[in-house]
């Protein structure tokens, strides 16, 4: 008991074509198979992005602005800071 024969498989499908007719056993069939094969594409695409290694986000121009150090030209004299009196020259 448990175990499906050659006849109790010959009597499911008899059972099918009967309820669902030659046409449509092999369009069920084949609408089967494709559904089968984008679930698994699916699960494939999902464990690689699962397992890609993921880079950190770039920080943007304003993050970078505000840590960068203040980049002086060569040659270029120093500004004095907002509020000091003039150095002499």
């Amino acid at each position: 008991m448990g175990e499906l024969s050659w006849w109790h498989w010959l009597i499911v499908i008899g059972a099918a074509m009967l309820l669902f007719g030659a046409k449509r056993l092999p369009d069920a069939a084949r609408s089967l198979g494709q559904s089968t094969r984008i679930l698994k594409a699916e699960l494939r695409a999902d464990a690689d992005e699962r397992t890609a290694p993921t880079a950190p986000p770039a920080p943007s121009a304003d993050q970078a602005a505000a840590t960068a150090p203040p980049a002086s030209a060569p040659g270029a004299t120093a500004q004095p800071a907002a509020g000091a009196p003039p150095a002499a020259t």
